[in-house]
């Protein structure tokens, strides 16, 4: 289709803003008579808090505040799910610390300095309790309960053995299929805690109210679920609670929940009665949230002709001491192991189990990195233990187009309308280094080269036809100034991947508007109405499938207006871009003489009182297509050093229509960075005799890639596949967390290509890949 702006390349809104460090970010904030906050930690991974002395730090004139002092208020950072699938068991500040680094105390004072001075004077009497700092063991008799009891909606439930949550799914016969297999393949994969690391590490500034309410200036993922929280735990009428959208330094998952220091620094600025301004530092934030680490248990059944016939999949996963998210992510681990391929008879064990480590939460794919990167091995294990093609075999069994789609888990589900796999794959496919790829056994010499591949997807959204266990619709305002230019009000968040520019396009893509007339307003949770989340990969689909839904809300307002102005039936107008006159107007179908700019169409409607051209609603999307993605990834191994490189990449996606594809192909590429972080450097694991972090911060051991383990601009390769949704915005579907689903599985498998080594354990270091040649790996096979 011909676009007049989507699809094409234009600098961003905030660009300038940005680059000329004037954007303003949480951490910019500053109000008159603001206090500064820092929070206590425990040192401790399980220690119950006997008592906090103050006196000292109050003697400096420092705002202390200690669990006495907040309400008494059981919740769950993230509220996403439905309230009876919401497991609740965190408190503002606890009388028990689980895990090191929880905040256990705050103190406000004038300066920083004194902060921090006042933090030091605090005396705290802990009685440790023994620590559980492995999952297997945390579910044995032995192990010390984290909880007796948690919320569930608000209903109490026991906590048994520490297991937080469990998921179990049965589709058709497992037992049967297995029976008809030619091939039987059972692996397991492990795979690490690791830290978001994201650009902009977590703050929150809270400004009391006259009116006894509070204004919020926090990072977050979700303005309209802090408000409600807020609103909740204080016992503040939500019309007394304002949350202001920021700009979002990155987050990755990181603030898809409330962060736990908002209420803190909310409950500081209540009991000091000034503004409190609360300043994650980078260790405090890398002790609040990682990725999941999980240990997922796989079992395929093959037939001699390349079909699979039945799966089973179980999953253990280390939520550490809150559940933030567990349940659904299990449920949302089950769809995208159910999605991936046509398995027939299959079934999903999950279990989630408390220990006294960082909190896990959602981190780009919210499980979907885990399950591909056992999925994509076991499928490329396959291929090669029973001789298949690994790119035929994927062909021949890949969920498409027509095929059920379990979007979130099991209660959401739908069918798949475009699909570009096939397309991917034969693309992929024709490259030479994949054609001329030869066995492990016959390559030699200390710098071996291997190719490998992996496909994968994440849902748009979460929603379905019918609404599931998630939350998912968006609000937007659409507004024509009496100029012709337009406001845009969205309360979705930008992560950084362009979803603002994408809502301006759109809009001006309807009004048939020059993309400098379309403008992104300054909003909070006052001026907007409500947005579930920038999670999901959601922000083009579902948020600006809000903003498109009142876009022509507001066309056809203006037709009408216009009609009523030209003395036409709207249905016979028509809007159009005049290029020479830089100016769009609306025209007489076949009589373009008769006419009138959008402008002054606006003007008039307000010289005659009939009102501003202006529509405002909430949307949600009835399904969540797959944006599906594949990636060909070269490495080259160092036999002496274990160092791999990377020379070069093709990454691959199907993400619809391309409204920003400059942005889009930055996705891809930020997101091979991050994949190959995952694959090959990082991992934020707890040590297990203290709880403390083996990495120390990034004092030692907590590597991530740089540009120098990237392959050369020229050597990456970025492929659109040529695909239109049906259901999206012109056309459009995500990219965000499927970009850096198969990353990790396609490097493995390179690896795999290239020495004949197959690891099950991710990251895979230099120390892992020279143990697994001289043979003392574990979690390795040599094949």
């Amino acid at each position: 289709m011909n676009f007049r702006v989507i699809g094409k390349v234009l600098p961003r809104k905030d660009a300038v803003a940005k680059v000329c460090g004037r954007e303003a970010f949480a951490s910019d904030v500053v109000i008159p008579n603001m206090l500064h906050a820092v929070t206590l930690r425990s040192p401790y991974p399980h220690a119950d808090i006997v008592g906090i002395d103050t006196s000292a730090a109050e003697a400096m004139g420092a705002v202390c505040l200690v669990p006495d002092d907040v309400p008494d208020f059981i919740y769950n950072e993230r509220t996403v799910s439905i309230p009876e699938k919401t497991y609740r068991d965190r408190r503002v500040l606890p009388r028990r610390a689980r895990h090191v680094g929880e905040a256990i105390a705050a103190v406000a004072a004038e300066t920083e300095e004194l902060a921090f001075r006042a933090l030091q004077a605090l005396k705290v009497e802990y009685r440790v309790l023994p620590a559980v700092l492995d999952a297997e063991f945390a579910m044995s008799p032995a192990a010390a309960p984290l909880y007796e009891e948690v919320l569930l909606g608000d209903e109490t439930v026991k906590v048994n053995s520490n297991i937080a949550c469990e998921r179990n799914i049965v589709i058709g016969d497992p037992a049967a299929g297995f029976a008809k297999a030619d091939y039987v393949i059972e692996r397991e994969y492990s795979l690490p805690r690791v830290y978001h690391l994201q650009m902009e590490p977590k703050t929150a500034v809270c400004q009391p109210e006259h009116d006894g309410g509070v204004t919020l200036w926090v990072t977050t993922q979700t303005i309209h679920n802090v408000r409600q929280l807020v609103g909740q735990i204080f016992d503040i009428p939500l019309s007394k609670v304002n949350v202001k959208k920021m700009a979002l330094g990155g987050s990755f998952g990181s603030s898809i929940q409330m962060n736990s220091i908002i209420p803190i620094c909310t409950a500081l600025a209540l009991k000091a009665g000034q503004p409190v301004k609360l300043v994650s530092s980078r260790e405090d934030d890398m002790y609040d949230h990682v990725k999941f680490p999980a240990k997922i248990r796989l079992k395929v059944g093959v037939t001699k002709d390349a079909r699979i016939v039945a799966a089973e999949m179980n999953a253990l996963v280390d939520i550490g001491a809150h559940q933030v998210n567990a349940y659904p992510l299990l449920g949302c681990m089950a769809g995208w192991y159910a999605s991936l391929y046509k398995w027939q008879d299959f079934s999903f064990a999950g279990k989630s189990v408390y220990t006294n480590k960082v909190p896990a939460c959602a981190m780009q794919g919210y499980g979907n990195p885990q399950v591909n990167f056992a999925v994509e091995s076991h499928i490329d294990i396959i291929a090669h233990e029973c001789g298949f093609d690994p790119v035929e075999f994927r062909r021949k069994n890949y969920v498409g187009t027509g095929d059920e789609f379990w979007g979130q888990g099991p209660t959401v589900k739908s069918i798949i309308k475009s699909c570009g796999v096939e397309e991917m794959l034969a693309v992929g496919a024709a490259k030479p280094n994949w054609r001329g790829r030869q066995s492990p056994a016959a390559k030699s010499g200390r710098y071996r080269r291997g190719i490998g591949v992996a496909r994968g997807f994440h849902t748009s959204g979460t929603g379905g036809p019918k609404p599931g266990e998630v939350i998912d619709y968006s609000s937007a305002t659409v507004k024509i100034n009496e100029d012709g230019s337009v406001d845009v009000l969205t309360p979705v968040m930008d992560l950084g991947g362009g979803t603002g520019e994408a809502a301006v396009k759109i809009v001006a893509e309807v009004l048939q508007l020059p993309y400098d007339k379309v403008d992104l307003a300054r909003v909070d949770t006052r001026t907007t109405g409500y947005d579930v989340n920038t999670h999901a990969t959601r922000g083009v689909y579902c948020g600006c499938g809000a903003v498109l839904h009142v876009a022509r809300q507001v066309r056809r307002k203006l037709l009408e207006y216009a009609g009523r102005i030209l003395d036409e039936d709207p249905e016979i107008l028509d809007l159009a871009f005049i290029p020479a006159e830089n100016a769009t107007v609306v025209q007489v179908k076949g009589y373009e003489r008769k006419r009138l700019t959008i402008g002054e169409v606006a003007k008039l409607a307000q010289i005659y009182s009939w009102g501003t051209i202006a529509a405002t609603d909430s949307y949600r999307q009835k399904n969540c297509p797959p944006c599906f993605v594949t990636h060909f990834i070269e490495v080259e191994v160092d036999t002496r050093t274990g160092i791999v490189r990377v020379p070069k990449a093709l990454m691959l996606s199907d993400s619809g229509t391309p409204i920003n594809p400059d942005m889009l192909a930055g996705q891809l590429i930020g997101s091979l960075s991050r994949g190959l972080g995952y694959a090959a450097y990082e991992s934020t694991e707890n040590d297990p005799a203290t709880g403390h972090l083996e990495c120390r911060g990034f004092v030692t051991d907590n590597k991530i890639p740089t540009s120098c383990e990237m392959p050369l601009r020229e050597n990456l390769e970025v492929y659109f596949a040529d695909t239109y949704e049906p259901t999206g915005p012109f056309g459009a579907k995500g990219i965000g967390e499927a970009a850096l689903n198969s990353v990790a599985s396609a490097y493995a498998n390179a690896v795999y290509n290239a020495i004949g080594v197959r690891f099950y354990e991710l990251p895979i270091t230099p120390e892992r890949v020279l143990a697994a040649l001289t043979g003392g790996g574990t979690h390795a096979d040599r094949q």
